[in-house]
Formats: structure tokens, sequence, C-alpha cells
């Protein structure tokens, strides 16, 4: 059985392919509501909830109760029942520990319970973000990312303690207060507390109404901010080198003060609060009614101060209310920022009938036509070329042309748009992505290492023995330098490798890719910061290391070039020529232009050697 409808089609093309079975995958189809809950009933989430739940509602009545107890003690007090007053006393005692430690029961679960939904979602987006294909990564703002992945993921937690267990207490303490004073006293004394919970209720219905569109602006100045900074912090050299730093304190300031106007208006809102005033006017009409009552003899003395005790209760959901509210607001425009992104379908997945196999490495591009996604220019028209297992091609051709992409469609970091690209006669559509894509190395111009020791960065993704990465360090002329460093192969190089050179970055890359073993390998100008004499020992060792090894060379250097099996010359998108370095020089006046131009040298010059 093909891995469960190869996971259910790669969840309904939202990643490309998955990493673990993904639970939540169906309540975020259904909604914010359906989601969060889903976490809250997530495994023994659920047992922790009804543990939650029940100590607070017991928390709940206890407190409010002790006040009816409180009543009777003074009652039996006045009537001078000595012995009453002491078994009140305990009463009172019992219920005053039991209510605390009630709270801090149901405080603890509710904690427990945060910081679970909080590790789960923040895994969850995480996998979520790392299944997305590349087009998707290209129109997202890091920034912006970066302030879902951590302040938005952050406010599910908030939404679970404090805010919604604040809302169940404030709940408990509208309906305990009232069921107390119908049972305890009389009935039509509930009238009031009713028609104030009724007023409260509609109210926070409209407060909460009000709350929302500055709160969404927060969360969106928020992820604004966040991305000028990084950019900022990402393009410092470059910001300093051209003495920007007025310009970019500048931009800052304007998303700091947009993110500043949002929270100003929220808080005009939450200043014209009225449930406060209305909670006044209730525990004022509660005790003349008490007076009344007591005057026409309905009502005892401890009666009514039980009566205004449990009415004072109100005032808990009145001021948690308010706070709870935003906070509830801001966790549910947050779980909405991050189900956008969740939700999203990604182009490239897995189909039903992918497969995982060994490659060979005979590829073929049959009429292929490209244009990145969003976009209507073809960045490739009409490419059709085949190679053998083991041969390196070179790709020339002027700035825009097209090499780069073409080479990432190999991998599928893009899919073509009409045409197919073949690998050992299979479309690539048709092999599994982790099974394409380990066999593919990249080593690119624009070098990315990661904040993280020499050793680390060789070995990334593979679990090699220090012997394997000294012994591809070598091959890759890596050794010597790495050596000279402090810590040598535990030295750690700093944001993207900011410690290293551009030379030494490219050879950390090459020795990286040496080490995945790949079946395709991909040099996409990879030598273009390394001196003559270093690229010649790297050559060599390229050499023997791509033996048996289908190879794609993206350079103007004509010492790579002229020992390619294949040379392809792109024009525009489009294949102007193919053949090998002499046939092209004697026959493509673009591959002519190119060298003639970039060595200065004439064609019988170039014919003879380098």
């Amino acid at each position: 059985m093909k891995s469960q409808h190869v996971v259910e089609q790669n969840l309904t093309n939202n990643s490309e392919f998955r990493f673990e079975e993904d639970f939540f995958f169906k309540a975020r189809k259904k909604g914010i509501g359906a989601w969060i809950v889903s976490h809250m009933l997530y495994r023994s989430n659920k047992y922790l909830l009804a543990l939650f739940f029940t100590s607070l509602v017991m928390a709940s009545y206890l407190n409010s109760f002790i006040y009816v107890i409180i009543g009777k003690a003074i009652d039996v007090f006045l009537a001078g029942q000595s012995d009453q007053v002491i078994i009140y006393t305990f009463l009172v005692l019992l219920i005053g520990l039991g209510g605390p430690i009630s709270g801090l029961l149901s405080r603890t679960f509710r904690e427990i319970i945060a910081q679970r939904i909080e590790r789960d979602v923040r895994r969850e987006f995480y996998l979520n973000l790392l299944g997305k294909s590349q087009s998707f990564h290209d129109n997202q703002r890091i920034g912006d990312i970066m302030a879902r992945a951590t302040n938005d993921v952050r406010l599910l937690n908030f939404l679970i303690s404090p805010a919604v267990a604040m809302l169940l207490v404030a709940a408990n303490n509208l309906i305990v207060p009232i069921y107390l004073i119908g049972t305890s006293y009389r009935l039509e004394l509930m009238l009031l507390p009713i028609i104030f919970s009724i007023i409260f209720i509609l109210y926070v219905k409209k407060f909460l109404k009000k709350l929302t569109p500055p709160s969404e602006e927060r969360r969106i100045a928020f992820g604004f901010m966040n991305t000028v900074l990084n950019e900022s912090l990402s393009g410092i050299e470059v910001v300093k080198s051209m003495a920007q730093e007025e310009d970019s304190i500048e931009k800052y300031k304007e998303s700091a003060l947009s993110y500043r106007d949002a929270g100003i208006e929220q808080g005009d809102i939450q200043a014209k609060y009225l449930p406060l005033l209305f909670l006044s006017i209730t525990i004022t009409l509660g005790l003349a009614i008490g007076v009344f009552y007591n005057r026409a003899n309905i009502l005892s003395v401890g009666g009514v101060l039980g009566f205004v005790g449990l009415l004072l209760r109100l005032r808990f959901p009145v001021n948690a209310s308010i706070r709870s509210s935003l906070m509830v607001k801001e966790a549910v425009i947050g779980a909405q920022r991050l189900l956008e992104i969740m939700n999203k379908k990604s182009e490239i997945y897995d189909s039903e009938d992918s497969v995982s196999k060994k490659i060979k490495g005979n590829i073929k591009f049959e009429d292929v036509t490209f244009s990145y996604p969003g976009t209507q220019n073809k960045v490739l028209k009409n490419i059709n070329f085949e190679i053998s297992e083991g041969q390196t091609v070179a790709i020339v051709g002027t700035t825009g042309s097209g090499k780069t992409t073409l080479t990432k469609l190999i991998s599928r970091l893009y899919d073509v748009d009409s045409g197919r690209i073949l690998i050992d006669g299979i479309d690539v559509r048709n092999i599994s992505l982790e099974s394409l894509r380990d066999q593919i190395a990249y080593i690119e111009q624009d070098i990315f290492i990661f904040s993280d020791s020499i050793f680390d960065n060789i070995s990334f993704g593979r679990n090699p023995s220090k012997e394997e990465v000294i012994s591809v360090a070598q091959e890759a002329q890596a050794h010597e330098f790495i050596e000279e460093l402090p810590n040598k192969y535990d030295t750690e190089v700093g944001e993207r490798g900011v410690q290293l050179s551009g030379g030494e970055r490219q050879r950390v890359a090459i020795a990286r890719a040496f080490i995945t073993n790949p079946k395709i390998l991909v040099l996409d100008d990879s030598s273009s910061s390394i001196d003559s004499e270093t690229e010649e020992r790297i050559q060599k060792a390229i050499f023997r290391v791509l033996r048996g090894r289908t190879t794609f060379i993206i350079t103007h250097r004509l010492s790579q070039i002229r020992w390619a099996d294949l040379i392809i010359v792109l024009s525009q998108g489009e294949i102007v020529n193919q053949g090998s370095h002499e046939y092209l020089l004697k026959n493509s006046e673009e591959y002519r232009k190119i060298f003639i131009k970039r060595f200065d040298k004439s064609l019988t010059e170039l014919l003879g050697g380098d």
C-alpha cells in the first residue's frame, strides 16, 4: 500500500512531504475554534482539562459559599449560640483552606495544558513551514514569519493561561453566586444579579467587537516591525557601508509608531469599560434591598451580609473580563495568522504514484517551459537536451538567461509549466521529493553557512565520523585553513559564517556537498571567490569526486567549461546552441561573444588554449 495514499496526498497538498503524522490537519481546515479545541483535547490534555475544570468549579463554589457560612455564623453569634459559633468557625477554616487549594490545583493544571499547547503548536507550525515549497518562501517576509512563529504562538499559551481560565472562573463567579442567592436566601433576590449578568454579557460582546480592528492592526504592525528589524540586521554591512543608519532608524521608527498607535487605540477602548460602573450600582442596590428586607424581617443581619458578599463576588468577572477579553482577542487573531500560513497549499508535493529509488543520473529535458509562480514572464522556453549518467554539462549565458533556474527544476524546487524532466526515464514529479533531493547536491555562489561549528556545517544532514569530515575537507582544500582556526573543526563561524572569508565559505560548502555523496551535483559559480591556485587544487579534487556523478556547472571560467561533455548556451531563456567547446566557438555567435569579450582574445587564441 502506497504509504497511506502518500499520507493522504501530503495532507491535501499543504506540504511537499510529511515528516510525521499531522494530528491537527482536519481541525485546521474547520477553523480557529476547532483547531484550538483539538489541541486542548490532544492526547492526555483532555484528562488534565477535566481535572482543571473540576478543581476550578470547586474553588469557585467554596470561595462563594464561604459568604453564606459567614452570614450564618454572624446570626448564631448574635443569637448567643456559642457552641454553634465554634462549629461555624471550623467550617469557615475548612472552606477557607479548600478554596485556595482547589484554586492552586486548577492553576497548575491549566499551566501544564497551556505549555503543552504552545509546544505542540510551535512544532506544528515549524514542520508546516519546512514542508512548504520554495515558491511559498520566495513570497514571505522573514520578519513576519518570525513574529508569527514566536509571538503569535506564545499568545496561544496566554489564551489558555490565564485568558480562558479567567473567563471560566468569571463564568463560575456569575453562576455560583446567583445559584447560592436563590438556594440560601430568596428566589426574587436572584433577579438583581441576573439583570446585571445579561447587561454585562451583552456589553462584553460589543466590547470585543470594538477591540477587533486595533488588535488586528497591532499584530500586523508587530510583524512588519520584526521584518524591518530582521532586514536591517541581516543587511547590516550594506547599511553601514552606505551610511544608511539614519534611514534605517527612521524606517524602524515608523513601524514602531504604527504598533504604538494601535496599542493606544486599544487602551482608549479599554478605558471606556463600563461594567465597573454597572457593578457598583448593582452592589448599592443589593445593599439597599438587603436593608429593606431586614427591616421587614425577611432577611437576618447575617443574611444581608451573605447576600451582599455574594454580590461582591461579581467583581471578579468584571475585572477579569477586560484583561482576558483582550488576551482572547489577540490570541484568536494570532491563531488566525498561524492558520493563514499553515492552510496555504504547497505547489510542490509528492504524487500518489511517486517512488523512492536510487538515481543513476541520466537526465532529459523534454520541451520544458517555466515561469516563476505569480508571474507571466517565461524564464525558460522549450528547453530540450539529454545527458547520460556520469557526464558533465556546462551551462553558459548572459545574466538573466535562466541558468540557475534550469538546475533548480531538476530537484523540483519549482515545477515546470509544460514539458517534463526525466531522471533515468522517470518524470521527476513521480520520484518522491525526499528521495530525489537527498541525491542532489548544490554548491552555489551565494553560500549559506549556519551559525554553528565547521564540523556541523560540513556534516549537515548526515552523521559522519570525524575522519570522514576531515577527508572531504582535504578534498575541498579546506582542511589547511580549518586547522589554523582557534578550535579547528569545532570553531563557531558566527551568523551566516561571517568569521570566514568568501573563499573559505565556498570550500566549506564544497566539503558539505562531497560528504552527501550525491549522484547529481550542481556547481553554480562555486569557485568565484577562490584564488587561482586554490581553484586548481579544488578542480583536481572535483575531478576525482565527480567520477560516476552527473554534474551541472554554471560558470564563465574557461578552465572549467572546456572539459565538460556538453556545453549548453542559453539566451533569454532559450537554448541557442549546444555542443563541445571547440564546436561552439566555431558555430555559435552567442558563445563567441561571451568569451572573446570576457578574455579579450581572438577566436584562434581561444581555440589554442586557456
